[in-house]
């Protein structure tokens, strides 16, 4: 199996122990002398056996991604420059849109805002590390699909 598809298939774990959650939660009380539409011995031991399958499944994941190399570092290491660059993608497009958001005054008295950071200058720094981080994510995928799964 292929890193891609043990993720998808951590997607699929991931869902199914919310759906048995919420299984479980609707069943968790009902009208005296009513019976529950699904037993919620059976779900909680349903939902064990998923939340087994994603622990080894995730681990599986992290021990390949920490031992696989990509480029001079790890797979897991370009994970976290990944996560970080969105995350610095993101807080400049939010810094770009707060500093453009227009201001309407109809007196002269209004107080008047300015921005503090140069809006273009932003925006651009925002789209190079949105760049930056679709082409990381390109390699990645790439490497998910051709590197197999360690046990």
């Amino acid at each position: 199996m292929k890193i891609a598809e043990a993720l998808a298939l951590r997607s699929d774990l991931q869902k199914r122990l919310e759906q048995l959650k919420q299984r479980l939660v609707k069943n968790a009380r009902i009208q005296d002398g009513d019976v529950p539409a699904e037993n919620p011995i059976e779900l909680q031991s349903e939902l064990e056996e998923v939340a087994q399958q994603l622990i080894s499944m995730i681990q599986r994941i992290n021990r390949t991604n920490a031992a696989t190399r990509f480029d001079t570092q790890t797979l897991a290491d370009a994970l976290a420059e990944r996560d970080v660059l969105k995350m610095r993608y993101n807080a400049y497009r939010e810094l770009a849109n707060a500093a453009s958001t227009a201001q309407g005054r109809t007196t002269r008295s209004e107080i008047k805002f300015i921005s503090t950071v140069s809006v273009a200058a932003t925006q651009r720094k925002a789209d190079d590390l949105a760049r930056e981080y679709r082409e990381l994510d390109t390699r990645i995928q790439e490497a998910d699909w051709l590197t197999v799964l360690q046990n």
